[in-house]
């Protein structure tokens, strides 16, 4: 018997990752710098993607595996060489494995934070740290605003125009200190990213099942969606920049 996908996941292409979004991994310098990788440690990379950061984690003489719920971005891992293994990073099923679990861009799309934090603590070891750098509180809020008057205009479902978690700086350092993390740095970053292939493709990359709701009318409410978004993050020479809010932490394992 054969099932259908579900409409409402997020289904990725390494390759539409690659052309839209390869700016997710270039602006990581800042969360990798507060990993300090060191040669020899075994470190989780979480939500691996690609396996970009991981293969350079690696180079650096760090022993990674790269995790993702993604078939696709799984493969383009392992080509480039990567330890890459396919798990829901809500359910790890790591213990006492890595000294360090680090994470970029990929925190936001898992919404079972209490999961994540519980197989985090799990997976450290005693004395081992947690890096991590993913959508904060405002992320996109332009975005998703312009995406729910759509959907309120069409009777479309607003629940597909915010699929993420975006916490603020109390809530989640409360979270991680419930598991026993102790933070020792954490930031709400603003960080405007220009789209160099414009929005519409951001929008088809990261909410295609928002769009894809309206079956027929799928591409007019693409359309719709731009146009409000025009005004605020679009300049008079046609270049758009999506308005990220990044929170960046760094917590440890007594």
């Amino acid at each position: 018997m054969t099932t259908q996908a579900d409409p409402r996941r997020q289904v990725w292409s390494a390759g539409s990752y690659d052309t839209h979004a390869r700016f997710v991994s270039d602006l990581a310098s800042g969360v990798v710098g507060w990993l300090e990788s060191q040669a020899g440690e075994r470190i989780l990379d979480l939500g691996c993607g690609d396996g970009v950061l991981t293969a350079e984690l690696t180079a650096a003489g760090a022993q990674v595996v790269g995790v993702d719920s993604s078939e696709d971005f799984i493969t383009a891992a392992r080509g480039r060489g990567i330890d890459a293994r396919l798990m829901d990073g809500q359910a790890l099923d790591f213990t006492a494995e890595f000294d360090a679990v680090f994470s970029n861009a990929a925190l936001h799309w898992m919404t079972d934070a209490d999961g994540v934090v519980r197989g985090v603590a799990r997976a450290l070891k005693p004395g081992g740290r947690f890096v991590a750098e993913f959508g904060g509180h405002g992320n996109v809020a332009a975005i998703v605003t312009a995406l729910c008057a759509v959907a309120a205009r069409r009777g479309g479902d607003a629940g597909l125009a915010h699929p993420w978690y975006f916490p603020a700086v109390a809530p989640y350092q409360a979270l991680l200190e419930r598991h026993g993390f102790t933070v020792k740095r954490i930031a709400l970053i603003p960080r405007p990213v220009v789209l160099k292939t414009g929005m519409a493709e951001w929008l088809m990359l990261f909410r295609k099942p928002f769009f894809a709701q309206f079956g027929a009318d799928a591409d007019s409410a693409l359309s719709e969606t731009v146009e409000l978004l025009r005004p605020a993050l679009c300049d008079a020479d046609g270049n758009w920049t999506a308005d990220y809010v990044r929170l960046r932490v760094e917590a440890v394992k007594p």
